[in-house]
């Protein structure tokens, strides 16, 4: 008889292509799951891969047994949650995404205050860039996800949980360079500070600022916000911070924050979830938590707005 574990190894295989990678990923011996596989291609009685030493390649019956699997395991996990809820909201594993641009200014105020209203939650947490946060929601791999709205997947069901708003850091021997004209042509000659490739955040100030030529992309890529704040500290570039990230990133005696007068560019931050998930009611009470948690405005020093 098949089993859900043969499903999960297979699974596993499946997606990674190397059953030493499917093994750490199940946490079982590559033997152990190697035999798991070779019980799952004789109990259906048709080769699922095609073995290369340790990595392997998927055959064409199973491409469509993986892909059921995956249906399977989805429902088995949906029918865990299911029975969950009859335990109260916010009790047991809930595991959640979150996008690094988020994670360290909203996640400590997220854990102390769900140690005191759910203490019967275990939150686990996986910080990582938003395509691969999709990714493993879809997967079932990760229950919901922190991230900036909207997800261009209709699988997906998103709460829109508060506004973030963005400001021009500029170095404060600078600021007052920026009182007067216009913020957005300005932006526009000065060199922007972003993200590395895969970042939502580098994407919108890309957007915002309308940058279409190839030095500007090519600029740097930094893998934290930290970095380029020491960048822009040092008067090596510009940056569109998140309100949210502010009071935590700007050095006040170094950075100015340069408000926009009108019309700000903001990110909408929102959960986002499989809308076959049966845990809806956890998300909405997680939702309401964190969109209670929202920092204040930071009072960063910066100069009023031109």
């Amino acid at each position: 008889m098949v089993t859900l574990r043969q499903l999960r190894y297979f699974e596993a295989l499946s997606r990674t292509r190397h059953f030493g990678l499917a093994a750490d990923q199940c946490a079982v011996t590559q033997p152990a799951l190697s035999m798991q596989i070779k019980e799952l291609e004789r109990e259906l009685g048709v080769e699922l891969v095609e073995r290369r030493g340790s990595a392997i390649a998927v055959t064409p019956a199973g491409q469509e047994i993986a892909a059921r699997a995956e249906v399977i395991l989805n429902q088995v996990r949906e029918l865990s949650d299911f029975a969950r809820q009859h335990q109260g909201v916010l009790t047991g594993a809930l595991r959640l995404g979150i996008i690094p641009s988020i994670a360290p200014y909203l996640l400590p105020a997220i854990l102390t205050e769900m140690a005191r209203q759910y203490p019967a939650l275990d939150l686990q947490i996986r910080e990582t860039q938003t395509g691969a946060l999709v990714e493993e929601l879809m997967r079932g791999d990760l229950d919901a996800a922190l991230l900036a709205l909207p997800i261009q997947q209709p699988q997906v069901e998103t709460m829109a949980l508060f506004d973030d708003r963005f400001l021009i850091a500029v170095q404060s021997q600078a600021a007052q360079d920026w009182a007067t004209g216009d913020l957005r042509t300005r932006i526009g000659q000065e060199r922007l500070l972003l993200l590395e490739e895969g970042h939502c955040l580098r994407d919108q100030a890309l957007q915002f600022c309308h940058i279409a030529n190839m030095q500007a992309r090519k600029a740097l890529g930094a893998a934290s916000l930290t970095t380029i704040m020491q960048m822009v500290a040092a008067g090596h570039g510009i940056t569109l911070l998140p309100e949210l990230c502010a009071q935590a990133e700007v050095d006040r005696q170094r950075v100015a924050l340069i408000e926009f007068p009108e019309d700000a560019p903001m990110r909408t931050v929102g959960l986002a979830w499989r809308r076959t998930s049966t845990r809806k009611n956890d998300f909405i009470a997680l939702g309401h938590l964190i969109r209670s948690l929202k920092q204040p405005k930071a009072d960063s020093g910066r100069p009023a707005a031109p």
